[in-house]
């Protein structure tokens, strides 16, 4: 079984000190690289020959916080699904961090237990929403707001639909391919499209929009 490449970048060494000890304890895991801040994990992502499959990122820190390295690494690493972990944890910023490109988004304090839950999750489906997240997300969202029209270069296709729904059920390409009866690089060919259309940076994005466009119910939701 192949690993998963973690990469941790906070300006705290005792956090990422413990973040790495225990993430390497896990079988499956390997902390590829840590970094005190984003100019720092940047100049270690272009000087290495493998990128981290998921990074753990903290938001406030000093020359390049968390947000603008978001925002860089989306541009530029948009493989890398990223994890804002964080005590500057505040539900009222959830929303702008998964349309900046945030695959989840967790307080400091959360448990090691529910940390490799949420880990997984976004390696396997690419976003994690926490339950209280998805209230607020119901808040913030209004489920009775009008569909928009969608101009003819953003439309979606029936099919286009399907594997949306289905990826807002946090399912991963190889679900989605035996759900509809289709290869998962027919699935990861609609999903491509679907970024392209919809403009969403991540598949937190993509949920986002379905929420909005009321192609999926925020109560449906899969946690």
């Amino acid at each position: 079984m192949s690993k998963k490449l973690i990469a941790i970048t906070d300006d705290d060494n005792l956090i990422t000190t413990l973040l790495k000890d225990y993430l390497d304890s896990i079988e499956n895991y390997k902390v590829l690289l840590t970094a005190s801040n984003g100019l720092d994990l940047i100049e270690k992502l272009n000087a290495s020959d493998i990128l981290p499959d998921i990074l753990l990122l903290d938001l406030k820190m000093k020359e390049m916080d968390g947000v603008e390295t978001t925002e860089y690494l989306k541009n530029n690493f948009p493989t890398i699904k990223i994890i804002i972990i964080s005590s500057h944890y505040q539900s009222s910023f959830l929303g702008f961090m998964f349309k900046t490109g945030a695959s989840a988004f967790v307080p400091k304090g959360i448990s090691p237990v529910v940390l490799k839950q949420v880990i997984d999750k976004v390696y396997d489906s690419g976003v994690y929403f926490m339950e209280d997240q998805i209230e607020s997300v119901r808040e913030q969202i209004s489920s009775k707001a009008p569909k928009p029209e969608l101009s003819d270069d953003t439309d979606l296709s029936e099919r286009e639909m399907e594997v949306l729904k289905l990826i807002c059920m946090q399912k991963t390409a190889k679900e989605i391919g035996e759900t509809l009866f289709i290869t998962t690089r027919t699935v990861e060919g609609h999903r491509n499209n679907l970024f392209t259309k919809t403009g969403a940076k991540n598949i937190a994005g993509l949920v986002i929009f379905a929420i909005k466009h009321n192609i999926i119910d925020v109560n449906n939701l899969v946690l």
